[in-house]
């Protein structure tokens, strides 16, 4: 009776680590695929990291290009006021020089008005001449003086005619100079437009990538939570297996101390096995010498 209550209760410590060994292979299992399913998102973070940092790389290139079309912006803007700046100049100029032409113009036409009045006063003393013949020497020489005023009033003229034409010569020069100060401008214009289209579009592209780059931010601070709870899942993994450890630790001591309990009531049966074969061994003497 003891051996075959040892051998159930060996029979229940037998089926208990079948039970306890099935347990750990399930637990082993389920670690295996903890750890797969973590390595697995280890590999995205990574491959994420590495996205961020290449997104990262490029928007400080696109950041660098910006500075740089930002300077040259600058520089044209910097132009530009230097070219408006002389362009006011020079009309400043433009309206100093038409102000010389019209008092010029406005004092030659004072001098033809002066001339012709002495044309007429010329052609009055002509027609005179006949009845004034008494005063002819007096006449002459007011017409000799009158002749000098007049070649001094025509040599004003020649002057004021040689400055007008001077005038009309460097009217001409400032408004080639005008016409390709305004080419000019019409072209910085341009070239401004350019620029500006192009920080436009390098300010749409900015906005998408900074778009992209908080999605991937969101995404990977979603991953990070993900990792979070993974690898509070992977501590309490751990831990259940690491109590299931010493479960099993403690399981195997107890076979442990059942192996010494069947190998010490291996030897008391092998004993009271002599014990039997010894009384039966005197039993049949016994019964040899009785007949």
């Amino acid at each position: 009776s003891i051996i075959r209550r040892q051998r159930q209760e060996l029979k229940l410590l037998i089926a208990e680590l079948k039970d306890r060994d099935k347990e750990l292979n399930d637990m082993v299992a389920v670690h295996e695929r903890h750890i797969q399913a973590w390595e697995d998102d280890r590999q995205k973070i990574l491959t994420l990291a590495e996205r961020c940092t290449l997104l990262s790389n490029e928007l400080n290139e696109r950041n660098a290009v910006i500075k740089s079309l930002t300077k040259k912006l600058k520089l044209l803007e910097s132009q530009h006021n230097d070219s408006k700046t002389t362009l006011e100049s020079t009309q400043q100029k433009f309206k100093e020089l038409t102000q010389k032409v019209t008092d010029s113009s406005v004092h030659c036409q004072a001098l033809e008005e002066k001339n012709q009045s002495l044309h007429c006063s010329v052609l009055e003393l002509s027609a005179k001449t006949g009845q004034l013949q008494a005063r002819e020497q007096e006449l002459l020489s007011m017409l000799q003086m009158k002749d000098k005023a007049l070649i001094e009033t025509t040599d004003q003229i020649t002057e004021v005619t040689s400055k007008f034409k001077t005038l009309e010569n460097a009217l001409r020069t400032a408004k080639l100079d005008e016409f390709s100060r305004s080419r000019e401008h019409q072209d910085l214009k341009v070239t401004l437009n350019d620029v500006m289209c192009q920080v436009n579009k390098m300010k749409d592209i900015l906005s998408e990538k900074m778009k992209e780059s908080s999605k991937n931010q969101e995404e990977i601070s979603h991953l990070k939570q993900e990792n979070g709870c993974l690898r509070s899942e992977l501590i309490l993994a751990v831990e259940e297996a690491q109590r299931k450890d010493q479960l099993f630790q403690f399981a195997k001591s107890k076979q442990v101390r059942i192996e010494k309990e069947l190998s010490s009531l291996r030897q008391v049966c092998v004993k009271q096995q002599r014990d039997l074969h010894f009384l039966h061994v005197n039993f049949d003497s016994s019964q040899e010498s009785r007949q």
